[in-house]
């Protein structure tokens, strides 16, 4: 597999080979698989496991706020405007699901996500069953990240990074680095004229 991505029937495939400002990584990567699935998208994670940060609590399975701040592998589905969904998993089996109608401006959060992990040794993976209503209409970009360590050691991850020397801080919104992903293939429910969603219907009015 090579850094980017590869095109199959209803399916693609990502790494994460890059710091969130376009290093090399001294590990190996993550990987992240999507497919069209019953009513959504399913997404499975491939990772390296550092227990560092370790389980911040609370259930398996369910929503956990600010879980940002512990080891996540993170998903970010975007469309034109600038609405985007933002999905974030946990090796431990935690999750959260934000919904933004534009940078940094989340309006849902918290919402039920089908999702199961293990861990074995060193590594992690997870799959994820996002539901078709939690996307915005017509998503045309995409980006990954990865997040571990603690303190000084705190790493973060680009699929599609920002360019060395080009900010001082890592910021998973900066919308521009986001890449064209060809959604209408992958999800074409998403791209359909008469396409709806409950959780999106008071953003679009």
């Amino acid at each position: 597999m090579t850094k980017g991505h590869t095109f199959w029937f209803w399916n693609m495939q990502f790494e994460i080979t890059k710091t969130w400002d376009s290093r090399n990584l001294d590990h190996p990567p993550v990987q992240l698989s999507i497919k069209a699935a019953k009513d959504g998208l399913e997404i499975i994670v491939k990772a390296p496991f550092f227990n560092d940060p370790g389980n911040p609590g609370g259930e398996s399975g369910q929503p956990f706020q600010n879980l940002w701040d512990y080891e996540v592998v993170e998903a970010f589905f975007l469309n034109d405007d600038n609405q985007y969904l933002e999905v974030e998993l946990c090796p431990h089996g935690q999750h959260i699901v934000l919904l933004l109608k534009g940078y940094r401006q989340p309006f849902a959060d918290l919402l039920p996500l089908k999702y199961t992990s293990s861990i074995g040794g060193d590594t992690w993976e997870g799959t994820a069953t996002i539901p078709l209503s939690y996307f915005p209409p017509n998503v045309s970009k995409f980006n990954a990240y990865a997040i571990h360590g603690s303190g000084s050691l705190r790493t973060y991850e680009a699929l599609y990074p920002a360019p060395d020397g080009s900010h001082t801080d890592p910021d998973f919104h900066r919308l521009e680095y986001f890449q064209r992903i060809d959604f209408r293939t992958l999800l074409p429910q998403n791209w359909a004229p008469d396409y709806q969603s409950k959780e999106w219907e008071s953003v679009l009015k």
